[in-house]
């Protein structure tokens, strides 16, 4: 009775949020102004009044999600008291089926979405809290939860906790820096989770790898209108590797007489490297990934996973393997060993160097316009604030748009601002509004053999650090 009560409290505290969404939706409606004229201020207020609408939409979508997710457990539950208590797995199994066909019909759905929104909806019910609460109070969107479900369900309790609570937790332990996890988007969010689980997973990378790694395979699907599909499971750094090779050698055709797409080069070009090896005409020029590794697990004292470039963590002794075999088409960046820290490179001139550029693609990892993915190999260094404005040619006034936001940039009144060395620049849209940049996540390596303690860190092994890297 205490669990029923308790469920249906929380249901009217659903209900209670939905409602002051709808009001307070009801009353930007009601505020906005009709545009009967053409007078500039007005038209900017019915614009901002429909971005406010917008935003309050998007909460009540997630509101009504976390009300739905209620419901169902609260069905399943249901529906498992009034059944007869099983006796055997086949039992189980029939009740579960049951279910899955009732909520498919409720909602319209099939049953393999049906069956999914049941275990997603018990999984937040009963281990993910900090998600379903965020849903409930309209923070997080019903993507952002469906992906935390998903990255968490390999996890034991505790590691899933650990996860959720980095996201979503100000208070916990290393949380989560940059935008809060429901202003990303959900492809930058599964991300940042996917990179965060694979650095903190119960079980080693390396031997997560070592298995993967005997399921890499080539795959081929037909397709329609006389088109296929050609997909292969590779290790990270080869998928990489041919990824930048393939881009470089697609941009190196690229002119006023190329009347193919960047996509349709690429593709172009691998089927001619596939085919025939390297076609005539075709570039193959060598591949320009960044690899950044914690110096104690280049020197195999660690085992703190790398990061590769447009991919994120991978096991420490794929990046050995890449830095001693001397791989041409692998930049090595060493990380300091006391807080995981890069060596910022400093210049005056306008031109962009070399080393600069490759410190902002550490920095951005991709395009940092808010959402985009565009990773940082095909993007452009720009100065934030122009040079013949007085803008300098430092780290801090510099970002690496991809070609679409840098046209966005130069073509309209969006602007980007306040990048630092370690953050990359925000923008303020032509409303004036100001969205965050997505940070990288970045977070002090792991040393052999130390107590991981927060309050009590172990005592610098390398107190002349900052010397070495300059000499």
């Amino acid at each position: 009775m205490e669990s029923k009560a308790a469920a249906e409290d929380l249901e009217a505290e659903d209900l209670e949020a939905i409602a002051a969404s709808v009001a307070a939706l009801a009353g930007l409606l009601a505020a906005s102004p009709s545009p009967d004229r053409a007078d500039a201020d007005l038209l900017r207020l019915v614009a901002e009044k429909c971005l406010q609408s917008m935003e309050e939409v998007t909460r009540l979508e997630a509101r009504t999600a976390a009300l739905k997710v209620r419901l169902a457990a609260d069905y399943a539950e249901a529906s498992r008291c009034i059944a007869a208590p099983a006796v055997s797995r086949d039992d189980d199994a029939v009740l579960d089926m049951g279910m899955v066909a009732e909520v498919a019909c409720a909602l319209t759905a099939s049953e393999g979405t049906a069956a999914a929104f049941l275990a997603e909806s018990r999984t937040l019910t009963t281990t993910l809290p900090l998600t379903l609460a965020a849903l409930r109070a309209g923070t997080l969107s019903w993507q952002h939860a469906r992906i935390l479900c998903d990255e968490t369900a390999s996890l034991e309790p505790m590691a899933a906790a650990a996860l959720e609570a980095h996201f979503l937790d100000p208070e916990a332990p290393r949380a989560a820096r940059g935008c809060p996890a429901g202003e990303l988007v959900a492809s930058r969010f599964r991300a940042k989770a996917r990179s965060w689980r694979e650095r903190h997973h119960p079980v080693s990378i390396e031997i997560r790898h070592r298995k993967s790694a005997r399921d890499r395979r080539l795959e081929y699907t037909p397709d329609r209108d006389g088109m296929a599909w050609i997909s292969a499971y590779l290790p990270a750094d080869a998928a990489a590797g041919i990824w930048s090779r393939a881009t470089e050698a697609a941009r190196a055709l690229q002119g006023p007489h190329e009347l193919r797409t960047l996509t349709q080069l690429r593709a172009d070009v691998s089927a001619s490297w596939l085919l025939g090896g390297v076609a005539e005409g075709t570039p193959s020029p060598t591949a320009q990934v960044l690899v950044t590794v914690p110096v104690l697990s280049l020197m195999d004292v660690g085992t703190e996973p790398a990061a590769l470039d447009g991919y994120g963590p991978i096991p420490a002794s794929m990046a050995r393997r890449l830095v001693g075999e001397g791989a041409a088409s692998f930049l090595r960046v060493l990380t300091d060993p006391r807080n995981g820290a890069l060596l910022e490179i400093g210049r005056t001139s306008y031109r962009v160097p070399k080393p600069m550029r490759q410190w902002l693609r550490l920095r951005d990892g991709r395009c940092p316009f808010p959402g985009c993915s565009n990773q940082s190999l095909d993007n452009e260094a720009d100065h934030l604030l122009a040079w013949s404005d007085g803008g300098g040619t430092g780290i801090t006034n510099l970002g690496q748009p991809c070609r679409k936001h840098h046209r966005l940039k130069h073509s309209t009144r969006w602007k980007p601002v306040e990048a630092t060395r370690d953050k990359p620049p925000g923008w303020i849209s032509p409303s004036g509004r100001y969205y965050r940049g997505e940070e990288q996540d970045w977070e002090p390596p792991d040393w052999p053999d130390a107590p991981r303690s927060l309050e009590q860190p172990p005592t610098d092994p390398f107190p002349e650090w900052a010397i070495f890297p300059a000499a």
